[in-house]
């Protein structure tokens, strides 16, 4: 059996990882693990400061290694690979493959094919505006603050990745105004298990092309 390691940003990656992504691998005769972010407490860290942790797990075995962290809300002073130069490619698609290209320029040689970089572009909770069924099924009527504008959040983004990304309309905050009581940690994973991998891959093209590549270790 193969070994994936896929390190988290925060709880609610580490969640939603557990939930939906480790038994989807074991299909595959792929076993997950999914440590946190070392030195964060939860969080980004600056990159020479990941970077450790990436070399660190690829020379500890045969493991294969990746990342779940947001785009979003990485400081310029973080210094990841070529990320002031990426400021110059207009479509954020291109610019993060370029930053993920970058990211894995700086792995050990001889340590690269076992690391699979990747950026989600704005949060986790980005892939959760996928169907309202789904809502429906996590929720009860009553948790809903303003359904309608649920409803049109979901129709107007046709991929949920591109959801805007300023802080008063990130996924998350979104889903704070419109469920009463929302807690990512809690209600993200179980929310993100209603919709399921496949729905989540055939609205979410850029999770669902990181999903294909782990899938061919």
């Amino acid at each position: 059996m193969k070994s994936l390691i896929i390190i988290c940003e925060g709880p609610t990656e580490q969640e939603f990882v557990k939930d939906l992504l480790m038994p989807h691998f074991l299909n595959f005769d792929i076993q997950v693990f999914y440590p946190l972010i070392k030195k964060s407490g939860g969080g980004i860290v600056k990159w020479d400061t990941l970077k450790i942790q990436i070399h660190s797990h690829l020379r500890e075995g045969k493991s294969y290694v990746t990342t779940l962290i947001d785009y979003y809300g990485i400081p310029d002073r973080f210094n990841y690979p070529n990320w002031i130069e990426s400021k110059a490619i207009s479509n954020k698609l291109e610019r993060l493959s370029f930053l993920e290209e970058a990211m894995s320029a700086e792995i050990d040689e001889s340590l690269r094919y076992r690391f699979f970089p990747y950026y989600q572009l704005h949060e986790f909770e980005g892939l959760l505006f996928n169907n309202i069924k789904s809502f429906e099924n996590t929720f009860q009527s009553k948790d809903f603050l303003d359904k309608n504008e649920l409803e049109r959040i979901l129709s107007e983004f046709e991929n949920p990745e591109l959801i805007k990304d300023n802080p008063k309309s990130a996924p998350s905050k979104r889903l704070e105004k419109l469920i009463n009581g929302y807690n990512k940690v809690v209600y993200g994973p179980m929310l993100a298990e209603n919709i399921g991998i496949e729905r989540i891959r055939a609205k979410a093209p850029r999770f669902n092309d990181w999903i294909k590549k782990l899938e061919s270790i």
